[in-house]
Protein backbone atom coordinates (compact mmCIF):
# COMPACT_ATOMS: atom_id res chain seq x y z
CA UNK A 1 0.00 0.00 0.00
CA UNK A 2 1.35 3.42 -1.01
CA UNK A 3 0.43 6.73 0.58
CA UNK A 4 -0.50 8.23 -2.79
CA UNK A 5 -2.95 5.42 -3.54
CA UNK A 6 -4.80 5.46 -0.21
CA UNK A 7 -8.47 6.43 -0.30
CA UNK A 8 -11.10 6.64 2.43
CA UNK A 9 -13.67 3.89 2.63
CA UNK A 10 -16.55 4.40 0.18
CA UNK A 11 -19.33 6.41 1.82
CA UNK A 12 -17.24 7.51 4.80
CA UNK A 13 -16.62 11.01 3.42
CA UNK A 14 -19.62 13.11 2.47
CA UNK A 15 -19.32 16.44 0.65
CA UNK A 16 -20.92 19.36 2.44
CA UNK A 17 -24.22 20.82 1.24
CA UNK A 18 -23.46 24.04 -0.70
CA UNK A 19 -26.59 26.11 -0.21
CA UNK A 20 -27.58 29.32 -1.96
CA UNK A 21 -25.64 28.61 -5.16
CA UNK A 22 -28.40 28.84 -7.75
CA UNK A 23 -31.25 26.66 -9.00
CA UNK A 24 -28.97 24.03 -10.59
CA UNK A 25 -27.59 23.02 -7.20
CA UNK A 26 -30.97 21.96 -5.87
CA UNK A 27 -30.34 24.15 -2.82
CA UNK A 28 -30.76 27.61 -4.36
CA UNK A 29 -33.28 30.40 -3.77
CA UNK A 30 -34.59 29.71 -0.24
CA UNK A 31 -31.55 27.53 0.58
CA UNK A 32 -33.55 24.69 2.10
CA UNK A 33 -35.35 26.99 4.56
CA UNK A 34 -38.78 26.97 2.93
CA UNK A 35 -40.96 30.08 2.62
CA UNK A 36 -41.45 32.60 5.43
CA UNK A 37 -41.90 31.62 9.06
CA UNK A 38 -39.65 31.41 12.09
CA UNK A 39 -37.22 28.90 10.63
CA UNK A 40 -36.58 30.95 7.52
CA UNK A 41 -35.26 34.02 9.36
CA UNK A 42 -31.68 34.69 10.31
CA UNK A 43 -31.24 33.73 13.94
CA UNK A 44 -34.69 32.18 13.81
CA UNK A 45 -35.90 29.03 15.46
CA UNK A 46 -37.19 28.41 18.95
CA UNK A 47 -34.95 28.95 21.97
CA UNK A 48 -33.33 25.91 23.59
CA UNK A 49 -35.82 24.01 25.71
CA UNK A 50 -38.87 25.46 23.96
CA UNK A 51 -41.41 22.73 23.20
CA UNK A 52 -43.89 24.59 21.02
CA UNK A 53 -45.91 25.98 23.91
CA UNK A 54 -46.19 22.64 25.72
CA UNK A 55 -45.07 22.89 29.34
CA UNK A 56 -41.31 22.29 29.05
CA UNK A 57 -39.61 19.34 30.70
CA UNK A 58 -37.58 21.65 32.93
CA UNK A 59 -40.83 22.94 34.43
CA UNK A 60 -42.67 19.61 34.49
CA UNK A 61 -40.11 17.88 36.69
CA UNK A 62 -40.23 18.42 40.46
CA UNK A 63 -37.58 20.61 42.00
CA UNK A 64 -35.81 19.14 45.01
CA UNK A 65 -33.01 20.02 47.34
CA UNK A 66 -31.09 23.11 48.30
CA UNK A 67 -27.89 24.60 46.95
CA UNK A 68 -25.89 26.29 49.68
CA UNK A 69 -24.05 29.24 48.13
CA UNK A 70 -21.82 29.53 51.23
CA UNK A 71 -20.50 25.96 50.91
CA UNK A 72 -16.72 25.64 50.73
CA UNK A 73 -15.56 22.83 48.43
CA UNK A 74 -12.32 21.41 49.83
CA UNK A 75 -9.86 19.06 48.22
CA UNK A 76 -9.08 16.43 50.80
CA UNK A 77 -5.91 14.60 51.80
CA UNK A 78 -5.79 11.74 54.30
CA UNK A 79 -3.14 11.18 56.96
CA UNK A 80 -1.97 8.04 55.14
CA UNK A 81 -1.05 10.26 52.16
CA UNK A 82 1.21 12.40 54.37
CA UNK A 83 3.44 9.41 55.15
CA UNK A 84 5.22 10.08 51.84
CA UNK A 85 6.96 13.09 53.42
CA UNK A 86 10.21 12.84 55.37
CA UNK A 87 9.94 13.30 59.15
CA UNK A 88 10.11 16.91 60.33
CA UNK A 89 9.26 18.42 56.94
CA UNK A 90 6.63 21.08 56.29
CA UNK A 91 3.62 19.97 54.29
CA UNK A 92 1.54 22.66 52.57
CA UNK A 93 -0.58 22.93 49.45
CA UNK A 94 2.43 23.53 47.20
CA UNK A 95 4.29 20.50 48.58
CA UNK A 96 1.24 18.32 47.96
CA UNK A 97 0.95 19.67 44.41
CA UNK A 98 4.61 18.84 43.76
CA UNK A 99 4.05 15.15 44.49
CA UNK A 100 0.64 15.02 42.77
CA UNK A 101 -1.65 14.73 45.81
CA UNK A 102 -3.36 18.09 45.23
CA UNK A 103 -4.35 19.41 41.84
CA UNK A 104 -7.08 22.02 41.94
CA UNK A 105 -6.93 25.58 43.23
CA UNK A 106 -9.23 24.78 46.13
CA UNK A 107 -8.68 25.03 49.87
CA UNK A 108 -7.12 21.97 51.46
CA UNK A 109 -8.62 19.86 54.24
CA UNK A 110 -6.70 17.13 56.03
CA UNK A 111 -8.78 14.13 57.13
CA UNK A 112 -7.92 11.44 59.66
CA UNK A 113 -7.92 8.42 57.33
CA UNK A 114 -4.99 6.11 57.97
CA UNK A 115 -2.11 6.59 60.41
CA UNK A 116 0.81 8.98 60.66
CA UNK A 117 4.04 7.49 62.03
CA UNK A 118 6.25 10.59 62.21
CA UNK A 119 5.95 14.26 63.11
CA UNK A 120 5.21 16.81 60.36
CA UNK A 121 4.32 20.47 60.26
CA UNK A 122 1.09 20.49 58.26
CA UNK A 123 -0.33 23.76 56.92
CA UNK A 124 -3.86 23.59 55.53
CA UNK A 125 -7.09 25.58 55.43
CA UNK A 126 -8.96 23.01 57.56
CA UNK A 127 -8.42 19.87 59.63
CA UNK A 128 -10.81 17.25 60.93
CA UNK A 129 -10.64 16.73 64.69
CA UNK A 130 -9.20 13.23 64.26
CA UNK A 131 -6.51 14.49 61.87
CA UNK A 132 -5.44 17.32 64.16
CA UNK A 133 -5.19 14.93 67.16
CA UNK A 134 -3.24 12.32 65.16
CA UNK A 135 -0.75 14.90 63.83
CA UNK A 136 -0.10 16.30 67.31
CA UNK A 137 0.12 12.78 68.80
CA UNK A 138 2.82 11.89 66.23
CA UNK A 139 4.86 14.92 67.39
CA UNK A 140 3.91 17.33 64.62
CA UNK A 141 1.84 20.48 64.42
CA UNK A 142 -1.33 21.40 62.51
CA UNK A 143 -1.45 25.04 61.39
CA UNK A 144 -4.57 26.61 59.90
CA UNK A 145 -3.72 29.05 57.10
CA UNK A 146 -5.95 31.36 55.05
CA UNK A 147 -7.09 30.22 51.61
CA UNK A 148 -5.03 31.42 48.63
CA UNK A 149 -6.03 34.83 47.34
CA UNK A 150 -8.08 35.67 50.45
CA UNK A 151 -7.27 37.93 53.37
CA UNK A 152 -6.82 36.46 56.86
CA UNK A 153 -10.14 35.66 58.46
Amino acid sequence: MQLDSMKPAPGSRKSRKRIGRGPGSGHGKTSGRGHKGQGSRAGGGPRPGFEGGQMPLSRRLPKRGFHNISRVAYQVVNLSDLSAFVPGSTVDLQALRDIGLARRRRPLKVLGGGALEHGLTVKAQAFSRAAREAIEKAGGSAEVVAAEGKADE
